[in-house]
């Protein structure tokens, strides 16, 4: 496994060793130790997530303001642009963001903390997107970061409007928004 620190040192970029031949290909997609190492953290993931989206679905920026989870993210079909922002007000990153293309064909996952909003835009037709958490969701402490919003200027490789549900298109500006101390 080859594992990347971002332009945000505490965001991963992990690259798992993938043995492939005419048959197909095997890649272990999680093992614990190798992951501390990777990431020099010792989280304990409790909780497993699969959403299937369309082209041009945008999610997020989505966090956990109390029971923060950290996410271990991948694509087991298709294509998406996975972006991760620091809202701890005490970094020396706060409000910067981090993106990376994770692709059913590059097997590349992101490592993001608790501390960070983190959001997704479809590339491909069609995308799987398998998430593993270290808190459990709590809907109660679910805050959303605006996709759009001026002060981050994320540059999402849009081509149009994306496809947001009600609660993504109303998100708060990171100005406005509850944030980590």
């Amino acid at each position: 496994m080859k594992a990347t620190r971002l332009a945000i040192p505490d965001v991963v970029l992990i690259e798992p060793k993938v043995f492939g031949d005419e048959r197909g290909f095997f890649f272990e997609s999680f093992n614990q130790k190798a992951f501390n190492e990777a990431t020099g953290t010792n989280h304990q993931f409790v909780q497993d997530n699969h959403s299937r989206s369309s082209k041009g679905v945008l999610r997020g920026l989505h966090y956990q303001i109390q029971q923060p989870q950290g996410k271990l993210v991948r694509v087991a079909q298709g294509a998406v642009f996975d972006v991760a922002v620091d809202i701890r007000k005490s970094s020396p990153t706060f409000g910067k963001w981090v993106g990376e293309v994770l692709s059913a064909d590059n097997h590349r996952q992101l490592w993001v903390p608790p501390g960070f909003a983190h959001g997704f835009l479809v590339l491909s037709d069609t995308a799987e997107f398998l998430y593993k958490t270290t808190d459990y969701y709590a809907p109660e402490h679910e805050r959303c970061i605006v996709w759009n919003d001026t002060d981050l200027c994320i540059d999402w490789r849009l081509g149009g409007s994306p496809i947001l549900s009600d609660k993504d298109a109303h998100g708060l500006a990171l100005a406005h928004a509850e944030l980590f101390a």
